[in-house]
């Protein structure tokens, strides 16, 4: 499909639902000056973890807000997207809290900026497994050891008194292998993501044990954060808040209209199943962004990744040196529902 076809599609799908104002330059460009930069440069992993819709569906309105030159750079699946800011490969990524925090505590040049969403992570596991307690001595299965889906299955466990060092046995493989070895019944217990967390359940694989965005405490905390590469945003400040604007810009029309939202993806190229699309849109929280606390969310997770030995950096370390709330506090004053 032509570009200018599907950017039509798009500026009338938001201006149906009565949101055009989201695609017009805020008045309060005047106040931040003009661009310094017309480039950015946004992670893409390949298969399309739709959960990170906003990312995707940023690309318009990126061009809304200036910039001419807008790239998004395919990783493979299971890649830390913290990785990839970090080296400078990409300017700006939406990852797991926890995917950023190792990266952090190196001293990799990130800057969290905010919080996205809620939720998109579920525990999959056989039939006679009730709940993560019931992992003890049995199987979970993981892209490595240190990867965001064991820190948080780890997480996970000790919160229900479980040692993962010596309770759960980790089977580490390909996440493609591994989602097969579940299905064949030789992993006990899986961390899905939309889509492949959709199929599962379409397809009666295993059963949901957790879901982050129902059960607590994972459910009062941010699943997806957008970092930065902080030479970017240290250069590039008036970008940089413009990317944030249209990244929170898209987390709100994937919760005012999930549909058109869903559809976007598929046009995009981001994603080929609309239903599971919808249903990963519609299940999850994309409106949280004003009302969660990006900090605090940070403080959760770096406390319990230094408790469980996965970084030596105290929070209020990772916090001083690792965020950068300014964009998002004006962004809050400035986007108001």
């Amino acid at each position: 499909m032509p570009i200018i076809q599907t950017r039509r599609r798009f500026l009338t799908t938001l201006a149906s639902d009565g949101a055009a104002g989201l695609t017009r330059p805020p008045r309060a460009f005047a106040a931040e000056g003009p661009l310094e930069t017309t480039a950015v440069r946004l992670v893409k992993t390949t298969g399309a973890n739709v959960c990170v819709a906003p990312e995707y569906l940023a690309g318009e309105l990126l061009r809304a807000e200036g910039f001419t030159d807008i790239r998004y750079v395919d990783m493979p699946p299971g890649a830390m997207v913290a990785g990839a800011i970090g080296r400078g490969d990409a300017d700006f990524g939406t990852g797991f809290a926890t995917s950023f925090l190792p990266a952090l505590d190196d001293g990799e040049p990130i800057a969290v900026l905010s919080g996205v969403m809620v939720g998109c992570v579920e525990v999959f596991a056989k039939a006679d497994v009730r709940g993560v307690a019931d992992l003890k001595g049995r199987s979970a299965g993981v892209p490595y050891l240190g990867a965001s889906a064991h820190m948080l299955l780890t997480l996970m466990a000790a919160q229900v008194g479980l040692d993962p060092r010596t309770d759960i046995r980790w089977v580490t493989a390909e996440p493609a292998q591994l989602r097969e070895r579940f299905e064949n019944g030789e992993v006990d217990a899986y961390l899905g993501n939309p889509p492949e967390s959709q199929d599962l359940r379409a397809r009666h694989i295993g059963h949901v044990i957790l879901n982050t965005a129902t059960d607590r405490p994972w459910s009062q905390y941010f699943c997806c954060m957008l970092a930065g590469n902080r030479d970017y945003v240290r250069r590039y400040p008036v970008a940089s808040k413009r990317v944030l604007r249209a990244v929170l810009k898209a987390a709100d029309l994937c919760a005012t209209n999930p549909t058109g939202a869903a559809q976007r993806l598929v046009d995009g190229g981001f994603t080929d199943r609309y239903g599971y699309a919808l249903q990963t849109l519609s299940e999850n929280s994309y409106d949280k962004w004003r009302e969660y606390d990006a900090e605090d969310t940070l403080r959760f997770f770096a406390l319990r990744l230094h408790e469980a030995g996965f970084i030596k950096s105290s929070p209020q370390k990772i916090i001083a040196d690792g965020t950068d709330w300014r964009f998002l506090d004006e962004l809050k004053r400035e986007l108001k529902a």
